[in-house]
């Protein structure tokens, strides 16, 4: 087994005293002496300080300094539409295989800053990140070029209802960037580059700092009394009620967009049979209105249904299958996602979980089960 990689505030981790668990490859904290539930209230109250370092960060450009090249080279891996990005946003996609199952889901931004915004800034998963750096460089054409900067770059994310006024307080522009817009400039003397984006449903920032400095930020972020560090177990339990997917559980190479719920992030004219790698795939979805469906879920009772739960109909029929499931802090129950038969997507219907070889009564519901508190202007 392969020594577990450590990001740059491993020991800070440490000292505050982080119960430290193997994840994607690399040795990240689960949780703090508060406690997975009081992070997870703490971050939907205040303000969550998360560590994603272990995230993939890269850089495409084409050798001609122009964005159309490197915009429609990245449109032949992924279904959302890249060329019309504005300096200064971002969008989130997938990258399919040539059946059109996800292999990664990811953030593409077009850089704002001047002499730089004919470049993509590319964020992917920690355990699919040398997959998909391969998989770029593999279908990118001659001229447009891959830079990977997990060795020089540290990524944090600033979470929850005052993340603006605490950032704002390095640097008040912050607090003009709107959800899933971004922008280059000094936090303090720390030079960053700020997304007002994340992944706990809240308004928040990704912050990409250069390795040197991500310590001395992380200081003055934690100074603020309403800024607490937190887990990867809040997280998870953030997204789930946020109903964002995760890879590797909600989605995978098994699944398409379409059957996962996410044909929002395929532009209208993106739809068709071709143009990118599994575009046959999304369009049969589309028309054909594939057999499957990623809802949401809420069992009846205090006890949650985990991951890989068998779902039936009412008459014993197996449906489908939970794919994320835990106790929500928020909701004050448990909340699950998991995919079922088409006919059973719709909100109300009733449905069952098999539990220790027990039907339990739960019921389909609309995601998100929190509301999203995302900043839009």
């Amino acid at each position: 087994m392969s020594e577990l990689k450590r990001t740059k505030l491993f020991d800070k981790h440490v000292a505050a005293g982080a119960k430290m668990v193997p994840f994607a490859g690399y040795d990240m904290p689960v949780q703090y002496p508060l406690g997975i539930k009081s992070e997870h209230l703490h971050t939907r109250e205040k303000c969550g300080l998360f560590d994603v370092s272990h995230m993939g960060q890269c850089f495409i450009s084409a050798d001609d300094g122009t964005f159309e090249t490197a915009a429609k080279a990245l449109e032949t891996i992924v279904p959302a539409d890249i060329q019309s990005l504005k300096p200064g946003q971002q969008r989130y996609s997938q990258f399919l295989n040539a059946e059109g199952g996800i292999l990664d889901d990811l953030m593409i931004s077009r850089l704002g800053l001047e002499g730089h915004t004919h470049t993509l800034y590319l964020v992917v998963n920690a355990g699919c990140k040398d997959d998909d750096f391969a998989h770029i460089e593999k279908h990118l054409p001659d001229g447009v070029n891959l830079s990977i900067k997990d060795d020089t770059l540290s990524l944090i994310a600033l979470q929850g209802p005052k993340a603006a006024e605490v950032l704002g307080g390095l640097n008040s522009k912050v607090q003009d960037l709107v959800f899933m817009t971004h922008t280059d400039l000094p936090l303090g003397d720390i030079w960053a580059h700020v997304s007002r984006s994340g992944y706990t449903g809240e308004d928040g920032y990704e912050i990409s700092v250069k390795h040197e400095d991500v310590d001395a930020l992380v200081d003055q972020l934690l100074a603020h009394d309403d800024v607490e560090l937190i887990g990867l177990g809040a997280r998870d339990s953030l997204r789930l009620e946020a109903g964002l997917c995760l890879y590797g559980h909600d989605i995978d190479t098994s699944v398409s967009p379409i059957e996962a719920g996410l044909i929002w992030s395929v532009q209208k004219h993106r739809r068709g049979g071709e143009g990118y790698l599994g575009a046959a795939r999304i369009a049969a979805d589309i028309a054909d209105k594939s057999s499957k469906r990623l809802v949401g879920i809420l069992p009846e009772g205090k006890a949650p249904a985990r991951e890989h739960t068998e779902i039936q109909d009412q008459d014993g029929n197996t449906i489908g299958e939970i794919t994320s499931g835990g106790f929500g802090p928020s909701v004050g129950g448990p909340v699950a996602m998991g995919y079922v038969a088409r006919k059973f997507a719709k909100a109300s219907s009733e449905i069952n979980l098999m539990v220790r070889g027990k039907a339990r009564p739960a019921k389909v519901v609309k995601l998100p089960f929190v509301p999203h508190t995302y900043y839009r202007g």
